[in-house]
C-alpha cells in the first residue's frame, strides 16, 4: 500500500511530546514530518499532553458563514430570516465533530463568544442582557414551532 506523502504527517501525544524522535521514513527514501497540529475528517487535533482538538479553524469557518449571510441578506432581510440561517447554515459548521473533542471552559466560553459576536452584530448592542434575552427568546420560539 502507497502512502501519500501530502497528506501524512506525524504528532506527538501525550507525556513524552518534548522526546525527540527518529523520522519515520518510507521505502522511498521520503520521512513524513514532524508537525503540532494534524486534520483529521475535518477535526484539527493538537500536539498537546492529552487528546486536544483546535477550535480555530471552526470558529474561522463560522466567522466566514456568517458573514457572507449578513453580508448577502444583512439589514434587509429580518431579524428572524438572519436567525434561521445562521442555525441552519452556519451552526453546524461550528458544531462540527465537537462530539469527538473533549472541551474544557474556555472552549465553551470560545464557542458561546463565537455566537454572541454574531448576536451583538445583528441587534447592534454590546449588552449581554440583551444577547442572553435573544438567545433565550430564539431558543424558545424554535422549540414551540418545532412540536
Amino acid at each position: 500500500m502507497s502512502i501519500n506523502v501530502k497528506k501524512s504527517n506525524c504528532i506527538h501525544i501525550g507525556l513524552r511530546i518534548d522526546a525527540i524522535c527518529s523520522s519515520i521514513t518510507y521505502l522511498s527514501g521520503k520521512s513524513l514530518p514532524w508537525v503540532n497540529e494534524i486534520r483529521y475528517l475535518g477535526i484539527y487535533i493538537v500536539r498537546s499532553r492529552i487528546f486536544k482538538c483546535s477550535l480555530d479553524h471552526a470558529k474561522r469557518s463560522f466567522y466566514r458563514a456568517a458573514n457572507s449571510i449578513f453580508g448577502k441578506v444583512g439589514r434587509l432581510a429580518s431579524q428572524e430570516v438572519v436567525l434561521q440561517l445562521l442555525y441552519s447554515k452556519c451552526m453546524p459548521v461550528l458544531l462540527y465533530g465537537l462530539e469527538v473533542c473533549p472541551l474544557n471552559k474556555s472552549d465553551y466560553s470560545s464557542l458561546d463568544f463565537a455566537i454572541n459576536r454574531f448576536f451583538m452584530k445583528l441587534f447592534k448592542t454590546n449588552d449581554m442582557n440583551i444577547i442572553s434575552s435573544c438567545h433565550l427568546f430564539f431558543y424558545s420560539s424554535r422549540a414551540t414551532f418545532l412540536t
